[in-house]
């Protein structure tokens, strides 16, 4: 392809016109028009539109098969389409998963699928083979059951992660308050996931993966004529028909400010979204010089205002930020970020406030030039990549923009003047009309009603959920222990109880773990002697990972990057608390701090909530209303201002030995998903404690 061809103004020396005054900035030359050469385009009979940017550099190519299909409204079965992107390349009619991946890998290429693309890069020589493997993915992907089951069950331990990862609420809050009634403002949850089956995602992809009004974007070293007829070989065979495309109505600010708060327990800081719908498209006249507004407000340089405010200045947080997101399907703005808690309404207002004044005043000169300047580097950054190009190519014929576009982005962007900023300022951004969503500790919740436009918060779950307050409980924290116990030991009075756990002298439970990251099982292992003698260990393929031992007085823990490190006197204090079989039986005479907060839904099931701290860590138990099982758990530790949360739960309990034990455990601390599967309960056993060392 043609380089292409700036103007270079050159200056003479300044000793021929005499001394230059260095206290008057030079007047900045006008911004030149880019000869960008324009891709070839072509379209084939089934009616998919092929773009070619070429590019002889290096021997390389690349395919990019885009569809053109809107998004869909899925109802009960959100998640749909991200559940079908994650299994295009999960083989064919005519190839396995590893067969695939194995041709791939001995051709040096990357093949890519999602929900609405196929991408294939390869070295020119490999070009046929490379096109052989995508146009088998692109019209003959099976999608084995075996596949799908796995893809289910990678979602399920996914959203068992977001429910304590604060920046994933928020998205879907977003979404959900963002988009009501639109294909956006869908969020996939565990009751849409089980809808989703085989069926389903076959249909999906039969409807969406279709030839007419999609593109094929092709970069690379190949010519007009080459690429016609590889086209010809590979992608006339395509058919399909596009699907009537969806239509929802245009979403449209609320009618003034509402809070939207999600609760996360223990959080030492609030995730703070200021966000709103915005009535625009690509091929808006607004659309550059908004870009240019969002640059000086938060989504520029360092030194945009929101930083310089709530950074800068009022050491809030370590970043605040805002975007302007714009498709033909939807638009919004959003400005926040993580603050502490102390912060969070002051933060809020804050926020307002930049979005007050640079809607009511003109921005200054430096703000408009730095934004403009940084915008126009990365303009030209991108135009060093070939893909760029045909990505501009895409965008004029699927966002219906002008053909020069592109080739007058620099002079547009240039003739963008701070009276243009105000206006379209005040025509899209508003202090009255927004979403206020925070993520948090129930404590902030209360400093969050003045901002609320009839000062009542809306309460969400992690799905974006509408949620009631918790109720206070029915009974006492020592009576919903009592009826936990109950339930586990098999007794019905305390004279029967006390005779059972006296014949107990030990327990030994094998839990096999397997995640996603490991391509292999591991085991915990945890022996309990009594009355408080307690060791367990980490192993897999022949390693111990980690290994600890505590006796009721002292204790150690030993693990491969730190080695062995002896209890510290806070740390033998709190598992004395927990030591035991049961150790909720012995909170009371121990002095735990434990206090039973209410009962809230959980999973759709009303359950009790137990607030337990041993002086390292807050821990929430879940105990289910009407069976009295504990069902989960939430613990949070800090060290520093380092925060750790393990969320785990409980199922399937049975039966073993007279007693009930959850055979079923998830575990995801720091986000690292384990899904767990009791295999052995050995009561009264062989109690060596010399194989856990």
């Amino acid at each position: 392809m043609k380089k292409y061809i700036l103007t270079i103004a050159l200056v003479l020396p300044a000793f021929l016109f005499g001394q230059i005054d260095r206290s008057i900035r030079p007047e900045a030359g006008k911004a030149p028009a880019i000869n960008i050469e324009d891709s070839e385009v072509f379209k084939l009979d089934n009616g998919l539109t092929v773009i070619l940017s070429e590019n002889h550099k290096l021997p390389k190519v690349t395919f990019n098969v885009v569809m053109d299909s809107k998004p869909k409204m899925e109802g009960d079965q959100s998640g749909l389409s991200e559940v079908a992107g994650s299994l295009i390349m999960s083989g064919t009619s005519n190839k396995s998963k590893d067969d695939l991946d194995r041709e791939v890998d001995y051709i040096g290429a990357t093949l890519s699928a999602d929900n609405n693309s196929i991408y294939m890069s390869c070295l020119t020589k490999h070009m046929n083979k490379g096109l052989d493997l995508m146009s088998d993915v692109l019209m003959n992907a099976n999608f084995p059951q075996s596949e799908v089951d796995r893809i289910i069950k990678q979602n399920e331990s996914s959203l068992l992660s977001i429910q304590s990862d604060a920046d994933g609420m928020a998205r879907n809050a977003q979404s959900i308050a963002n988009f009501p009634g639109h294909p956006y403002g869908e969020i996939m949850t565990e009751s849409t996931l089980a809808n989703i089956d085989r069926e389903s995602i076959v249909k999906y992809y039969n409807e969406t993966f279709v030839p007419d009004g999609s593109y094929l974007v092709v970069v690379g070293d190949i010519n007009k004529e080459e690429l016609q007829k590889v086209t010809l070989k590979y992608f006339t065979t395509w058919s399909g028909k596009k699907a009537s495309q969806s239509k929802y109505a245009p979403n449209t600010y609320p009618d003034g400010n509402r809070v939207l708060f999600v609760k996360k327990p223990g959080a030492v800081q609030s995730v703070i979204k200021l966000t709103y719908p915005m009535d625009i498209k690509p091929n808006n006249a607004d659309y550059l010089t908004l870009k240019v507004l969002n640059g000086v407000l938060g989504g520029g340089a360092f030194g945009n205002r929101l930083m310089q405010n709530l950074r800068e200045d009022k050491a809030y947080t370590y970043g605040c930020r805002s975007g302007v997101s714009v498709s033909e399907n939807g638009s919004w703005f959003v400005a926040g970020g993580n603050f502490r808690n102390e912060v969070t309404d002051s933060a809020i207002h804050e926020i307002l406030h930049e979005l007050k004044m640079i809607t009511s005043e003109l921005v200054t000169d430096e703000e408009i030039n730095l934004t403009k300047s940084s915008m126009a580097g990365s303009f030209a950054r991108g135009l060093e990549r070939p893909s760029t190009i045909a990505a501009f190519a895409l965008s004029i014929i699927k966002n219906d923009l002008p053909s020069d576009y592109y080739q007058t982005y620099l002079q547009r962007l240039d003739a963008v003047t701070k009276e243009d900023l105000l206006r379209v300022a005040k025509k899209y951004f508003t202090i009255e009309k927004c979403n206020i969503i925070v993520v948090g500790n129930e404590e902030v919740a209360e400093k969050l009603l003045v901002f609320d436009r009839d000062g009542k918060i809306e309460k969400l779950d992690a799905f974006g959920k509408e949620v009631k307050d918790i109720i206070p409980a029915d009974i006492s924290k020592e009576e919903l222990i009592t009826k936990y116990i109950a339930a586990t030991t098999l007794t019905d009075s305390e004279k029967v109880l006390k005779k059972k756990m006296k014949k107990l002298k030990s327990l030994e439970q094998v839990v096999e773990l397997t995640m996603d990251q490991v391509p292999f099982p591991m085991k915990s292992s945890r022996l309990w002697i009594s009355p408080n003698i307690e060791v367990q260990k980490m192993e897999g393929q022949g390693m111990v990972f980690q290994r600890s031992y505590f006796d009721g007085s002292t204790g150690y823990t030993v693990n491969m990057k730190t080695g062995k490190q002896e209890m510290t006197e806070e740390e033998i204090k709190a598992k004395q608390f927990s030591v035991g079989l049961f150790p909720e039986m012995n909170y009371s005479t121990s002095g735990m701090d434990h206090e039973i907060l209410g009962i809230e839904i959980k999973d759709g099931k009303p359950v009790y909530v137990l607030r337990v701290n041993d002086g390292t860590s807050e821990t929430y138990d879940y105990f289910d209303k009407e069976s009295f099982f504990k069902v989960g758990s939430l613990s949070i530790s800090s060290q520093g201002e380092e925060t750790m949360e393990t969320t785990t739960t409980f199922s399937n309990y049975k039966e073993e030995g007279g007693f009930m034990f959850p055979t079923s455990i998830t575990i995801n601390t720091g986000g690292v998903f384990f899904e767990g599967k009791v295999i052995s309960t050995t009561l009264n056993g062989k109690a060596d404690t010399s194989t856990y060392k």
